[in-house]
């Protein structure tokens, strides 16, 4: 209503500017004087204005005519549309206006305006295949998610606009969290375009979380001759990829295809911890143990892991603790300062009983660097030692207390997972566990620390030996007590 009133009263102060400039010029004396073919003429100044307006009208109605002119002599020589498109131009630039002006809007945030922006392009155009992507980002936009799937659906039957519809349709589904149909749908647009970057990494993402590993492949091999992954990386994941493979079959029983994937994931990618520890196993398997000392050396030269020390004692699990320390020197020479190095030599000494000598392999590394795993192994050496309660319990508090260490971190999310998995179980990245402590201090669970993983072998013969010391295996249980005890302790003072 108030629009209306502004509108009207601009008009008529419009006219009144008209009316009140036409009295002026009228009033105003002079003139011009014509002489043509003998004839003279005198023009008053508002003649003057009229005839400019008049020459200008004439003038723009000639350009018109040699436009139409045109177009029919090129109607004539055969341009079936000329004229059509002669009579079509100025919807044409109202549409287009259109269009335009529905774009900027969707790049401002307005949806409802680029939603009608878009309808009146469509009126003047006709062309959908415009239209119809503007309108469905649009309703995308304003949050009319029905609009936007039926308009994706009308791109869909369109061939030149199938793959933006089918990838349309597709994120919406994700949106929804419909992984199965999302699928398919990334499965029909790679199938339209190969070469389609988000597509791939949607398609691998979701091929993942299905454990289809086979899938997974092709589609990483679709990416490295696409040029859109680095050689390297694709090394990596194909790794990955073939160790989650190597798992499945083994699940499904089939222990010699697996045993040959597992090899083939650490061949691919020897540093990948998972596919060290996988194919070490089968090589033990097939009593093959030089290769398994080869495949965990190399691994530990990249990154030591408790879990390339557990394999590395499987290789000879009746040798003696004495025997062991010597053996794991071959694994333990190249990463002599690492903290897993320097705990892991401590273990092996408390398995030997020899605490002095795993006092001096963990060195200073309670205080450097303290987590749940050093400070409980250094209470184990203090009560191995004679140490009083009060000592040991020191230790054990400080344990409940520390960081727990290098764990399988997601680097995307920082989601601590306690085994590695090839997708992420919180946000469902592919590939982004790192063995690393996470970001933030984690407090120790008691009954979560790895105490001595590598007492296996010859223990049971030491703690059948009748001494006067408490045999190692029940001081571990000792500890562990204490560690419960204490977390008790712990939680009955907060409450």
């Amino acid at each position: 209503m108030l629009w209306s009133l502004l509108k009207v009263l601009v008009f008529v102060a419009i006219i009144a500017a008209l009316t009140l400039g036409a009295g002026y010029l009228m009033e105003m004396g002079g003139g011009a004087v014509i002489n043509m073919a003998g004839l003279e003429f005198t023009l008053s100044p508002l003649q003057i204005i009229l005839g400019l307006v008049i020459l200008l009208v004439a003038l723009w109605v000639v350009l018109k005519l040699l436009s139409l002119l045109v177009a029919i002599l090129k109607f004539i020589n055969g341009d079936e549309t000329a004229i059509s498109r002669y009579f079509s131009k100025n919807r044409e630039r109202k549409g287009y206006q259109a269009l335009s002006e529905g774009m900027m809007a969707l790049a401002s945030g307005d949806g409802s305006a680029a939603m009608s922006k878009a309808a009146k392009a469509e009126k003047y155009l006709g062309k959908p295949e415009l239209t119809n992507l503007l309108t469905a980002q649009a309703a995308e936009m304003a949050g009319d998610t029905q609009k936007a799937e039926e308009t994706y659906k009308k791109l869909v039957k369109d061939e030149a606009t199938r793959f933006i519809g089918v990838r349309g349709i597709m994120k919406q589904k994700l949106a929804d969290g419909d992984t199965d149909t999302a699928l398919q749908l990334a499965e029909r647009a790679f199938a339209l375009k190969p070469k389609h970057e988000e597509t791939q990494d949607i398609l691998l993402k979701l091929q993942a979380q299905g454990s289809d590993w086979s899938g997974a492949r092709k589609t990483l091999a679709a990416k490295l001759k696409s040029g859109t992954l680095p050689r390297d990386v694709h090394k990596r994941r194909e790794a990955v990829l073939a160790l989650s493979q190597a798992a499945g079959v083994l699940d499904d029983g089939n222990d010699i295809e697996a045993r040959e994937a597992a090899i083939e994931a650490n061949r691919l990618s020897p540093d990948l911890i998972p596919a060290a520890v996988m194919a070490a196993r089968s090589y033990i398997e097939q009593d093959k143990k030089r290769y398994a000392v080869r495949v965990l050396k190399k691994a530990w030269d990249v990154q030591p892991h408790p879990e390339l020390a557990a394999t590395f004692a499987e290789i000879e699990p009746d040798e003696t603790p004495v025997d062991r320390i010597k053996r794991f020197e071959k694994l333990t020479k190249a990463k002599a300062d690492h903290p897993e190095t320097k705990m892991l030599n401590a273990e092996l000494n408390i398995a030997a009983e020899d605490f002095p000598a795993a006092r001096r392999a963990l060195g200073d590394l309670v205080e450097t660097a303290p987590d749940a795993r050093s400070l409980t192994i250094m209470a184990a050496i203090e009560r191995g030692e004679g140490s009083s309660d009060a000592v040991v319990k020191g230790w054990l508090a400080r344990a409940l207390n520390a960081p727990r260490g290098p764990q399988w971190v997601c680097d995307a999310c920082n989601h601590i997972h306690a085994e590695w998995e090839p997708v992420c179980g919180n946000c469902a990245s592919f590939d982004t566990l790192s063995w690393k402590s996470p970001p933030m201090a984690q407090i120790a669970a008691p009954t979560g620390v790895a105490m001595l993983p590598l007492i296996v072998g010859a223990l049971e013969d030491n703690s059948s030996t009748e001494t006067d010391e408490t045999p190692l295996a029940e001081e571990v249980e000792v500890v562990e007590a204490e560690v419960v005890d204490v977390a008790e302790d712990a939680v009955e003072t907060k409450a």
